[in-house]
């Protein structure tokens, strides 16, 4: 068995899932276009091999292939939103969370000043 990184051993079971999908979906896109395994993998630019890994979701695939087999499918456009600022969940919840944080520092600082203009004044 080849050495794995470590990254590759503490894949989520939610990433594992998604590479074996895409792999499947990737050969029933070349078996629909019915092109060998050989054909194929001369176009991506791989050994027959190295496709078979590919297919089956091996996750230690480079990125640089999955994008030309994409590529061949006409859905490598794709790649380009896939970790798009707009679209990460993690950072826009955590400035949703500043924002609100924010609001509720200013609207006490708010309170805290309209109370401290309420207050009587001592007279010396």
């Amino acid at each position: 068995m080849p050495i794995q990184s470590r990254a590759l051993r503490q894949l989520p079971i939610s990433s594992t899932t998604a590479i074996r999908d895409l792999g499947a979906d990737l050969a029933v896109a070349r078996l629909r276009r019915g092109e060998s395994l050989k054909v194929w993998a001369k176009r991506v630019g791989i050994s027959v091999p190295t496709l078979m890994k590919l297919e089956a979701g091996d996750p230690g695939i480079s990125v640089g292939i999955v994008a030309s087999a994409l590529w061949l499918i006409g859905r490598d456009g794709e790649l380009g939103t896939l970790a798009a600022p707009e679209h990460d969940r993690g950072a826009i919840e955590m400035s949703v969370q500043q924002a609100m944080d924010l609001g509720r520092q200013r609207a006490t600082q708010a309170a805290r000043r309209e109370l401290n203009k309420r207050k009587p004044k001592d007279s010396a």
